[in-house]
């Protein structure tokens, strides 16, 4: 099998000749992006689109339907002729003249019979590949098909023969003599899928999987942490009535920056709006009993010159004055400095909040200043933030100290 496809009839460009495309490289690679394909065939002498799944296995395009489905009826026996098109829009591309409006995109067509897969190994092997496509690793991570639901799914193999690919990747084209002169914008405007936020069912209760998570680097991602006292599990929507039961008390609040979550969806909706940021977040789970009893983040992180502050951290009242803070913090504390190469952590909070300044002290972190009128509270005044920082060269003194008082069980919490 060569490395190009052979024109046809149908995939010989009659316009626009230099962005036409037959290697199959370049065909694969836009299957393999996109997630949906346009199914086109003519039943009854109608002609029909349908967006359809698509997935790409060696040279053969599936394509996923029900059985009862209009073209996957009309393909038993012989198959059915379809054309199946994907396209993938990269950037709109805004000229000086409406006439040189254009867009770059990536597309591919493909022309053929589409037959039904009758093989149960080979149809189970697709939706497999179907499903992991959609996210790499669920199908390991969710129930396979029962052999009713394999019977009401039907598959359609169209084998990658007659394809074409267009491709425009480049700026604004040519426009009339003088349009350069116009006094108007002119470039691209890019266009990105990204994937959203995780949004569990309302009866799941396990966490977001880690192949559902974005992968933003180490300094914004959280990682299982664990300790004798707390274990630190990335923060997520299911955590949100967890989160409440323990730390529904307004005390918990009282200088938190939002009015206290009083439902479920108070509390969903607070963690959404965190989950959001560029932050790593992690629920605080009791060691002994799992129970979630608070969370904690990194945020204000910045990279480049190795710092971040550690903050939004509430802890349920059954838990204040135990060794659950200070071995939150310690577990934060190595990661940054031991892990990440941290050359600064800083911590602010309420100048009125005296319980939250005097447990961050004890870490060994030192106040470098207030911050005035620096944050508005839920009831419109104006926050004074008490700046807290500790550097790397005092991290060993003070993980030599939290280390200490974990063994004395001396620790208070905040």
């Amino acid at each position: 099998m060569g490395d190009d496809f052979s024109p046809t009839h149908r995939t010989t460009a009659l316009r626009d000749k230099g962005r036409i495309r037959y290697d199959r490289a370049t065909a694969h690679a836009i299957l393999d992006e996109s997630f949906e394909g346009h199914l086109a065939f003519v039943v009854d002498g109608e002609p029909r689109v349908l967006p359809t799944l698509i997935v790409r296995v060696g040279d053969t395009l599936y394509l996923h339907g029900s059985t009862g489905s209009r073209p996957m009826l009309a393909a038993r026996g012989e198959g059915l002729r379809v054309c199946v098109e994907a396209t993938i829009l990269d950037a709109l591309v805004l000229a000086r003249s409406q006439f040189n409006h254009s867009a770059n995109y990536r597309s591919v067509i493909v022309h053929g019979t589409a037959v039904p897969v009758t093989d149960l190994a080979e149809k189970e092997r697709v939706l497999t590949a179907l499903v992991d496509k959609i996210a790499a690793g669920r199908a390991a991570d969710s129930r396979p098909g029962t052999k009713k639901e394999l019977g009401q799914t039907t598959v359609l193999a169209l084998p990658l023969a007659e394809v074409s690919t267009k491709v425009r990747a480049h700026g604004v084209g040519e426009e009339e003599d003088g349009d350069e002169a116009l006094p108007h914008w002119a470039g691209l405007l890019p266009l990105r899928r990204v994937r959203g936020l995780p949004e569990p069912d309302e009866r799941v209760t396990v966490p977001v999987p880690a192949y559902l998570r974005s992968d933003t680097g180490p300094w914004v991602t959280a990682e299982p942490l664990a300790g004798a006292h707390v274990i630190l599990e990335p923060l997520d929507l299911a955590h949100a009535e967890g989160l409440l039961a323990s730390c529904g008390d307004p005390a918990v609040w009282r200088h938190m920056l939002v009015d206290t979550p009083t439902t479920v969806d108070e509390m969903r909706a607070y963690l959404r709006h965190r989950l959001a940021a560029p932050h790593a977040m992690w629920v605080q789970k009791d060691a002994r009993t799992g129970a979630i009893i608070g969370s904690t983040s990194y945020y204000d992180v910045n990279e480049t010159h190795r710092t971040l502050a550690i903050g939004h951290t509430f802890l349920a009242p059954s838990h204040w004055r135990t060794g659950v803070n200070t071995e939150s913090k310690l577990l934060l504390l190595t990661r940054a400095f031991e892990q990440l190469g941290a050359v600064r952590v800083e911590w602010h909070t309420d100048v009125r909040n005296v319980r939250s300044q005097q447990a961050i002290a004890r870490l060994g972190a030192v106040q470098e200043g207030v911050l005035r009128r620096h944050r508005r509270r839920p009831d419109g005044t104006w926050r004074d933030t008490a700046l807290f920082a500790m550097t790397d060269d005092q991290w060993p003194d003070s993980r030599s100290t939290l280390r200490q008082r974990l063994q004395d069980h001396g620790a208070d919490g905040a």
